[in-house]
């Protein structure tokens, strides 16, 4: 497994987290999401045989955030 918190911009309230969280959660190889609107970040555990850091960031591109920055743990 491996782990990535990305630092997010544009969220305006936890609506916002929340649509973030619902779309990240539904790709295949994710096991968990946490948004936080209060942190400006989302923390994603994922199976990296099976979805890429990258396809993570571009689903939470898509609605109109922007991924300002990423920390990645986990190999």
């Amino acid at each position: 497994m491996k782990s990535v918190t990305l630092k997010i911009e544009g969220m305006h309230c936890g609506g916002c987290a929340e649509t973030i969280k619902s779309l990240v959660e539904k790709q295949p190889g994710v096991q968990a999401v946490s948004v936080s609107f209060d942190d400006g970040r989302a923390r994603i555990l994922f199976d990296p045989n099976v979805a890429r850091e990258d396809q993570l960031v571009f689903i939470v591109e898509q609605p109109g955030f922007r991924v300002v920055g990423r920390e990645t743990e986990g190999g």
